[in-house]
Parts: C-alpha cells; structure tokens; sequence
C-alpha cells in the first residue's frame, strides 16, 4: 500500500495554550481545531488565531541577518574608507587681473580657465602627486566643473598616466565659494569676508542680484560634507584627488575633518596649485594655529 505525507500545517502548534477557548458559546465567530495532544474539540477565537501567527511569522523574519550600512558622514570622521587628496586649481585669468570671480554662471567661461602662470603651477602640483605615489596604483580625479579646475584635472591625469574615464566632474558641491557683493572687486578685499568668518561661521557676505551666491563658512561646509558622503560611500580603499577652483572649499573640509574650528579655516588656506594629503589625526605642521586648543568635535557649531 502507497503510504502518502500529510502536508498539512498544524495551526495548533502555533498556538501558546492560554489562547484556547472553551466550547462554551461565543459571540465571535470560532473555527474549530482537533488539538494533536488531547484530541479534545477546541473553539479557538479567530482573531486570537491571526494574532498567534502574527507572533510567530513577526520570531522567524528576525532571525533574518540585515546587512550593515555605513550610515551618515560625520565631521569629523571616525575613520576615512579612502585616502584623499586635495589639489587648488592654478591661478585662472579672473585672478591674474586681481579680480573676484565667483559667480557659478561664469564658471565654464575661458576667462575663468588656467592662466600662463596657473598652467605652470598646475604641472608642478601633476609631478607633486606623482613624486608622491598618490595615484601609482590608480585614483579618481574629482574635480569642479569650473574651467580652471577641470583643465587642472586634465593636466593631473595626463602626468599621471590616469584615462580621461577616471576624471569625474562635479557640478555643484565644489562651486567656488560664492561671496554675494564681493563679486568684481579687487581680490585684497576678500580679507573683509575672512574677517567675518573669524566671528561667526554662519555669518554671510552681503548679497547681490547678478545669481552670484553669497555663502557662509557653514553653508560651504555643508557642501564639502555631502561630497564627502558621496565619495566614501560609492568608494572603499581607493584614492581620490579632489581638485577645486579656490581654497575655501579645501581649507573647510580640511577643517572639518582634523576637527579645527571652522572660524580658523583661513588658518589651512591653500595657494594655487598646492596639493596637500588629508590626515584626519592632525593638520599640517607649518599650518598649525598659534593656539594648541583648536579642535571642534561638533562642526559647524564650534564654541
């Protein structure tokens, strides 16, 4: 005789003892289940039923292993996935007539490009990160969209021997800082911005009607943060080289990630065509401030 398997599910099993019914009568509605153990007719109450195997299908998908996730980039970081390095774009021909020019319309004009002076400056920080090893085993070149820092990047993966496919322009994030009322005045008078930012991260330039942003040091800062989430989440164990049209965007993250007090990010600025590598453990020694107390564990908001 061909003997067949009962595949039946046993709802009882599911069921914790306090939750049967007597036969007695009810006002809901019961199904009535053969229990395996007494073979006694319990009315059990369908709503207790759903609830039961809710419990139980709630015990077996926590078992389930969930995936770890790198979660939200801080400032500072407790550790980097990458390694970074952070290049200022040479000297553009707004700089060369000693004029300000932030203004993101105008960022892939030719005016905004590489001068003569900012193309021999841009070649020196190439063979800089060459005799530095940063790219020996390949890397990313991030750069702004702003001419003079996408022609640098060019430069950077030439002499590096890096392919064009490698360099990944930004559109936003690395925007030079916008600096509102500033815009077309001589480039000395950026001294009364930085002024500014000595007293308060979160105080901006005046504004000014041509598109031309007027940020503060905070609202810089929270750029240079979402380029950071961006990177070290889509890269783990790569190098990036970050290339920017100023140094405000690269003396910021550099504050942000050693933990300086953003007030005194002027303090790390970056000449055209210096190239510096991001150690989050200290900041440069011929940078360092005046002060040993510099740090801000909770950037922007640094006391």
């Amino acid at each position: 005789m061909m003997t067949t398997t009962n595949s039946t599910i046993n709802l009882t099993s599911l069921i914790p003892p306090q939750l049967y019914l007597s036969t007695s009568s009810s006002s809901t509605a019961a199904t009535t289940i053969q229990s395996p153990h007494t073979c006694v007719k319990h009315a059990v109450n369908r709503r207790h039923l759903l609830t039961a195997l809710t419990l139980s299908v709630s015990v077996a998908s926590s078992t389930v292993q969930v995936a770890g996730a790198r979660g939200l980039f801080q400032m500072p970081p407790f550790r980097l996935s990458n390694r970074y390095y952070l290049v200022r774009a040479g000297e553009s021909e707004f700089e060369t007539f000693g004029i300000i020019n932030t203004n993101p319309v105008a960022k892939t004009s030719v005016d905004s490009g590489l001068s003569e002076i900012g193309k021999k400056q841009t070649v020196k920080a190439a063979f800089e990160l060459k005799s530095m090893g940063a790219c020996d085993r390949g890397c990313w070149i991030w750069p702004s969209i702003t001419q003079r820092a996408y022609q640098a990047a060019e430069i950077i993966a030439s002499v590096n021997g890096i392919v064009r496919s490698y360099i990944v322009p930004e559109y936003s994030f690395l925007d030079a800082r916008g600096l509102g009322a500033y815009e077309g005045k001589k480039l000395e008078t950026v001294s009364e911005v930085y002024a500014s930012d000595g007293i308060s991260p979160a105080i901006k330039p005046p504004p000014i009607d041509d598109g031309t942003p007027n940020e503060s040091v905070a609202d810089v800062f929270v750029r240079v943060t979402q380029l950071m989430s961006i990177l070290e989440t889509q890269y783990s164990e790569d190098t990036i080289v970050i290339v920017s049209p100023d140094s405000d965007n690269l003396t910021i993250l550099q504050a942000g990630l050693v933990g300086l007090d953003l007030r005194r990010h002027r303090e790390l600025s970056f000449a055209p065509g210096e190239v510096r590598f991001v150690d989050t453990s200290s900041i440069p020694t011929y940078k360092q401030p005046a002060s040993a107390v510099y740090k801000c564990l909770n950037p922007p908001n640094c006391n």
